[in-house]
C-alpha cells in the first residue's frame, strides 16, 4: 500500500529532479523513490575485481623544436604554444 506524504526540497533540485525524470519518461515519484531505495540500502561490499593490465600509449612525438623543460617557465610557453594551435582549429 502506497501512502502520500509531503517533503520540502529546495526550488532548483525539484526543477532539476523533474526535468531528469521528464528525459527518462517516469514520473517524479518514482525518482524519488529510486533514489530513496538507493539511499536506504544495506551497503555491499566492494567486490575484489583482479586488477588488469593498463594501456600503455603508443603516440610518437614530443616537444615542439627548441622547447627544452629546463625550467618552469619552459613549460609555461609549451602550454601557450598548444593554446594557440587549439585555438586556430575553432575559427
Amino acid at each position: 500500500m502506497d501512502k502520500r506524504t509531503t517533503v520540502r526540497l529546495p526550488v532548483a533540485l525539484l526543477k532539476r529532479a523533474k526535468r531528469k525524470a521528464a528525459a527518462e519518461g517516469r514520473t517524479l515519484a518514482a525518482l524519488i523513490e529510486e533514489g530513496l531505495r538507493h539511499a536506504v540500502a544495506d551497503p555491499q561490499k566492494p567486490s575484489k575485481k583482479r586488477r588488469g593490465r593498463l594501456p600503455v600509449s603508443k603516440v610518437i612525438g614530443g616537444l615542439l623544436p627548441g622547447i627544452e623543460l629546463t625550467r618552469l617557465s619552459d613549460i609555461q610557453h609549451m602550454d601557450d604554444l598548444e593554446y594557440v594551435e587549439r585555438m586556430k582549429h575553432f575559427k
